[in-house]
């Protein structure tokens, strides 16, 4: 058990950077000249009523997605979720069709966990949204951090700014995994006060149905980063999903990097990421 607990929260460190009313709005195809930059106000969260697991869906024709290009050839494409995360998918779009993006690494990568991104000195202790200051995670009940879901990188909560990643555990989960969190949650619910002052947070298994567990059972992922399902309603946000090329993440999480730091021994470059509509 405190090994689970120990694995859980060095993980949870390593992400963190030491570091509208409707979907019409986020519409941002153009160029950098002709962006005009909405108002974070302005962007509200609108929950969609969509069923867990629709996030695995293909894009509808004519939505908007991102075409992540590696300077090594490989493509990754991935769609959006503007209704449940306006503020975190219009400031990846317009960073991206500023080219902010373009020329940056993958900084961090972690096999059988994640691909981090979006920090121009690579170093993952900086970058900036369109607004030029942190903005509010966006949780939704209905997203979580199954492999290919791309969510925001943060410090801590509320703390989003450039920088993302992309899940990829390749380990699909098995029910010792489930047993383990059980048991953690059983802890936790003993005295929550202690728990959190000692490990922080943990996967709020009063939330965890069974469409969850088969989810993650089946596609793998990080649980434990899903801010709708944690104890302390921290996490990090999911915004969009891979639906073309998650071979390409797996291979670009399997690069050979620094055990002091996560950070790939030659670099991972993302030559471009353009905003497309899907055909």
């Amino acid at each position: 058990m405190k090994r689970i607990i120990c694995i859980f929260l060095a993980l949870a460190l390593v992400l963190c950077l030491s570091a509208c009313n409707n979907s019409s709005t986020l519409n941002v195809i153009g160029n950098a000249d002709s962006l005009v930059k909405l108002d974070d106000e302005k962007l509200k969260q609108k929950l969609n009523n969509q069923k867990l697991g629709w996030q695995l869906e293909e894009p509808e024709k004519g939505e908007e997605i991102a075409v992540v290009t590696m300077q090594t050839g490989e493509v990754i494409k991935i769609r959006f979720f503007p209704d449940e995360a306006p503020k975190a998918v219009y400031n990846f779009k317009h960073h991206a069709l500023n080219g902010y993006y373009d020329g940056l690494t993958f900084h961090r990568v972690m096999k059988n966990f994640m691909i981090q991104g979006g920090s121009p000195d690579a170093t993952g202790t900086d970058g900036v949204s369109v607004w030029d200051q942190q903005f509010e995670d966006e949780f939704a009940d209905n997203l979580i951090n199954l492999d290919g879901a791309l969510s925001m990188a943060n410090a801590g909560a509320n703390t989003n700014g450039s920088q993302f990643f992309i899940n990829c555990s390749d380990t699909p989960f098995e029910e010792e995994a489930w047993e383990n969190y059980a048991q953690g949650f059983e802890v936790y619910k003993q005295n929550p006060e202690t728990f959190a002052a000692t490990y922080g947070k943990w996967l709020d298994m009063d939330k965890v149905g069974d469409d969850y567990k088969a989810l993650y059972s089946e596609h793998g992922g990080n649980p434990h980063l899903d801010g709708a399902y944690s104890t302390d309603g921290t996490g990090h946000t999911v915004f969009g999903q891979v639906f073309e090329g998650m071979d390409n993440v797996y291979k670009l999480s399997q690069v050979e990097t620094d055990p002091q730091n996560n950070k790939p021994i030659t670099d991972v470059v993302i030559e471009k990421i353009e905003i497309v509509k899907y055909e």
